[in-house]
């Protein structure tokens, strides 16, 4: 896929999570923030992961507690009764995939970001791309996980998703006390880049506080692949970020358009 067929992924800022504002009830990777950023604009990148049923659902945390009054892990609840809980602060619940989608209806670019236990586990993979194949937006599909990736790219004429970009989430270090479920070869693949034989990705998201890195410089200098950042929270970063990258994926403040 040539980085001139990406054009639309870094032509406007990407709201992380949707455009979302707790101080006005709009709260992250609900349909409201989603909306929010269409109204304004902006493209969304949202978080999707499996309930127990195999169900889709937007939500970023592995647990509850942080935005509902419920507890526990995602992944033991069905996705009929997370689309019920009431996401802290909001009139909305928790948005199954389906309904996020059908809310959009491709009037904004999506980034879709797989969430991912580094297990081995595809099956969040394989369902997204069967619900996006029927979709008729601008989307890509991105993880921090190079596995998902590397399925999808092997296998995209057959489950009907070689039309869309894939992507991968990275930064510097996975030594920190969120990667400790990773295995040392994950560890040593992510950390240098050497799942790109199987991932291939067509675009790289990159840690705002990890530039500048010689992996998102070389991505976008010598294979021309674009470059988007997270999670830039103000203008100042975002100007300093845009040296190095071709978007933000952004929260807190509104950037230009």
């Amino acid at each position: 896929m040539s980085a001139h067929a990406l054009d639309w992924l870094i032509a406007r800022p990407i709201a992380h999570r949707g455009l979302h504002d707790e101080s006005r009830g709009v709260i992250e990777n609900s349909i409201g923030a989603a909306l929010a950023a269409v109204s304004a604009g902006y493209a969304i990148e949202c978080d999707v992961q499996t309930a127990r049923d195999g169900g889709l659902v937007v939500f970023h945390d592995d647990t509850l507690e942080r935005l509902t009054d419920a507890s526990g892990r995602v992944a033991d609840v069905d996705s009929t009764a997370l689309s019920a809980l009431a996401l802290k602060g909001a009139s909305e619940t928790i948005p199954t995939f389906e309904a996020f989608l059908g809310a959009i209806d491709g009037r904004a670019p999506l980034v879709v970001e797989l969430k991912s236990s580094f297990d081995g586990d595809l099956s969040t993979a394989a369902r997204v791309a069967e619900i996006l194949s029927r979709y008729r937006g601008p989307v890509v599909i991105e993880s921090f996980d190079p596995a998902p990736i590397a399925f999808l790219r092997g296998q995209a004429k057959a489950l009907g998703v070689a039309h869309i970009p894939l992507g991968i989430v990275g930064e510097a270090s996975y030594d920190g006390a969120d990667w400790i479920m990773l295995s040392p070869s994950q560890r040593r693949d992510m950390t240098h880049f050497l799942h790109y034989p199987q991932t291939r990705p067509d675009f790289l998201s990159w840690n705002v506080a990890d530039l500048p890195h010689a992996v998102p410089f070389l991505l976008r200098e010598g294979l021309y692949l674009p470059v988007t950042v997270w999670t830039v929270r103000g203008a100042a970063q975002a100007n300093a970020a845009l040296t190095w990258s071709d978007q933000i994926v952004f929260e807190g403040f509104a950037p230009a358009l």
